[in-house]
């Protein structure tokens, strides 16, 4: 069975669940073969072995760690030259975009981005993608090349398997062109008790019907009632009621997660973009014509700040 890579996404050894994600798909294509860059594995090893990581190509050389993307995606078309996998699944952000894009340039591959399921058939490997903001699903196939795929968080549950994760030390000899962009510092950004907001399982959203930066205390507090991630329209960043990186949308963030809860917000395009994917979509807005309403599971015609509120009362009383 071909190994199927996948590209681990950690912070010093604290592996992201997306990564538990990648690995389920993976073990649908073949045989999961973890991708480790940076220090920290012996941090991350049991969680990779949990979810079926067969093996774990390891590299934490500073030519890796020192520079941006590039570096990584030659050590790639190096495990892809060398080992002929059945594809290369990355996670869906800009960086692991980037990264796909380059690994199919060296490798003359087809790269499919953004998916919400991977299959196997036939031989081909599968990818549905949500595409025309989220108005239409494909089925799309690389036919040239090694599959490069990147895929959306909370697309698939994670599911456990047993696996060693056994360590294969990777050294490579990094070009000189791939050090054309140097980190220079890093910042350990302050993070709150909040997930983050691009893999949540739960989102809770406020719009321009918030009215206030103010108000929007009321969304922070239903999101920490059901332990979610803040995120906001770009009507409502743009007005800096809330900061931009919470912005959910086609110029913010694409959130996927298991239950989508919107506050205020009309449903415009551009918005319905970043969240049209989630797999519960619920909406509070007063104007019962709001497009919002188009697709969503649940529906609530009413003022948020009267309906949030009571809301988050009732999930306080259900938790005890």
């Amino acid at each position: 069975m071909a190994e199927v890579l996948v590209l681990v996404d950690h912070t010093d050894g604290e592996v992201k669940k997306v990564t538990a994600e990648l690995l389920t798909f993976a073990r649908r294509l073949g045989e999961p073969a973890a991708v480790f860059v940076g220090s920290g594995f012996e941090a991350a090893k049991e969680s990779l072995a949990q979810y079926g990581a067969t093996k774990t190509y390891v590299t934490d050389g500073a030519d890796l760690t020192s520079y941006l993307v590039a570096p990584t995606a030659e050590l790639l078309a190096k495990l892809v030259a060398d080992n002929k996998p059945a594809a290369v699944l990355l996670t869906s952000g800009a960086e692991g975009k980037e990264i796909a894009g380059r690994l199919a340039v060296k490798t003359g591959s087809g790269v499919l981005t953004d998916a919400t399921d991977v299959t196997a058939a036939g031989g081909s490997i599968t990818a549905e993608q949500p595409v025309f903001g989220g108005s239409t699903v494909v089925r799309s196939t690389v036919t040239t090349g090694t599959p490069i795929i990147t895929v959306r968080p909370n697309s698939v549950a994670a599911e456990a398997a047993d696996g060693s994760a056994e360590r294969v030390d990777v050294s490579i000899e990094v070009s000189e062109a791939a050090k054309g962009a140097r980190i220079t510092d890093r910042v350990v950004e302050e993070k709150g008790e909040r997930p983050e907001l691009s893999e949540a399982a739960i989102v809770v959203s406020g719009g321009r019907g918030v009215g206030s930066g103010e108000n929007f205390s009321v969304i922070e507090a239903l999101a920490d009632s059901l332990g979610a991630a803040v995120g906001a329209s770009r009507a409502a960043t743009d007005a800096g009621w809330y900061p931009h990186q919470h912005q959910v949308g086609q110029t913010g963030k694409t959130v996927s997660p298991q239950l989508y809860i919107a506050a205020g917000i009309s449903g415009a395009i551009q918005h319905r973009a970043g969240m049209q994917t989630s797999k519960t979509i619920v909406a509070i807005n007063k104007d019962p014509e709001a497009p919002i309403f188009e697709l969503v599971d649940f529906g609530v015609v009413g003022d948020l700040h009267q309906v949030v509120p009571a809301l988050t009362e009732k999930v306080k009383a259900r938790k005890g």
